[in-house]
């Protein structure tokens, strides 16, 4: 049997969004697998490309008082 090693998920600000997205709003973090991503480089700056299914939580501030601005 082969061990599987624990993937380390990573944080992300959300910079733009396409036109069909519903979960997420420009500055939300999101956690994704760094696994599942492509990586651009515009104007000399990397950026992250996901794919919204891909994104395990957002972390959004705009969520009503006393949540926890964290949802799936």
């Amino acid at each position: 049997a082969t061990a599987q090693v624990s993937r380390r998920l990573a944080w992300a600000e959300v910079k733009a969004t396409g036109p069909n997205v519903r979960s997420m709003e420009i500055g939300d973090q999101v956690l994704f697998n760094p696994e599942d991503r492509y990586e651009v480089e515009v104007r000399g700056k990397d950026y992250i490309i996901l794919r919204e299914r891909d994104i395990h939580a957002v972390a959004a501030e705009r969520l009503d008082q006393g949540s926890t601005g964290l949802y799936l």
